[in-house]
């Protein structure tokens, strides 16, 4: 059809191919099912006793510490935990008796050093342990998530990593006959990675340190995301280079505003220095540690009731004074 019509035509037709391919890159087709659920309803669904579960993926920041607290409000047991360098996450739930077996780089308490339960727990035999650098646990997430056994590196080559972790291997080049270490895949049951913000569909923009967040979404069975903020969708397909990962890989959504404290959120609230330093002490013995477990574990019922219970004046303190916003970017065609 030529004339007005026609062009009105071709250019709505047009619109909608741009649309479309804008939505198909940040996974949002088809869009069929609403996935945001309480954090209760997430955990009790997708995380079962005896499955591995990747947490801590962007190191120090935006920890999932609500969804950790609620795995061991409701008695998990038998998990196998996977990151790099989790925090005291990790040392609270080997202490709530939630985790037989470690594949991590880095277990313990950032600020203070020594995680007590992590190491009473090594010491008593009670969990098992796979080293890994923080390179070779990523590697390994990043071989899931390619759907490959292993993958080929220089790194730990000379190291005693070998000795602790049975997913390392030495091998010969097939090109070069040059020694190169293989690291087994990785492919965890479940991942759970706190955002800025996500829609209700599990499509979600994150920023900052992003450390090994992709390489776990992509290479786990199951993603759970926990949110700051939940936002429209159109917010989401503005910014499709920011999506953390396709929304079909995700299966639960939880609002969990202040989700990751007390470890910092970037754009949303600093690290809560004072937490990590009353933790050294309140788990310095198991008698210690059942009494922070009973205050901050078995006594909150929610993500909304953990924060009414630190209270607004402490929320307040650990807000955001210095704001640094990026640079905005043109998406036209």
């Amino acid at each position: 059809m030529n004339g007005p019509a026609g062009a009105s035509r071709r250019d709505c037709h047009n619109r909608l191919d741009v649309r479309f391919l804008s939505h198909l890159c940040v996974g949002l087709l088809p869009v069929t099912t609403l996935k945001l659920m309480s954090m209760a309803d997430a955990i009790s669904q997708w995380i079962t006793d005896g499955c591995s579960v990747a947490l801590g993926t962007t190191l120090e920041t935006a920890i999932p510490f609500a969804a950790g607290h609620e795995i061991m409000r409701q008695g998990k047991q038998g998990l196998t935990l996977i990151g790099p360098i989790s925090d005291i996450l990790f040392d609270q739930l080997i202490g709530a008796g939630c985790v037989s077996r470690v594949q991590a780089a880095w277990v313990g308490n950032v600020i203070t050093g020594v995680g007590y339960n992590f190491r009473r727990a090594v010491e008593q035999h009670r969990i098992d342990v796979e080293d890994h650098s923080n390179l070779t646990v990523s590697l390994a997430l990043q071989a899931g998530a390619m759907g490959v056994s292993f993958l080929p590196s220089r790194t730990a080559l000379g190291s005693d990593l070998f000795a602790a972790n049975p997913g390392l291997k030495h091998i010969a080049c097939p090109f070069t006959g040059q020694k190169h270490a293989a690291i087994a895949a990785i492919v965890p049951d479940v991942a759970i990675v706190h955002v800025q913000r996500s829609d209700s569909f599990g499509n979600a923009h994150a920023w900052g340190n992003m450390g090994i967040t992709r390489e776990a979404c992509m290479a786990s069975r199951r993603v759970i995301l926990t949110a700051e903020e939940i936002v429209p969708t159109e917010l989401i397909t503005r910014d499709p280079n920011r999506v953390l990962a396709p929304g079909f890989k995700i299966s639960a959504v939880v609002h969990a505003p202040w989700g990751a404290h007390p470890s910092p959120m970037p754009g949303y609230y600093n690290r809560d220095h004072k937490v990590f330093l009353d933790y050294r002490t309140q788990s310095r013995t198991p008698e210690l540690f059942a009494l922070w477990m009973n205050q901050w574990i078995n006594a909150i019922s929610s993500i909304h009731h953990y924060a009414e219970t630190l209270g607004d004046a402490h929320l307040a303190s650990l807000s955001i004074t210095h704001h640094d916003y990026s640079e905005p970017v043109d998406y036209g065609y």
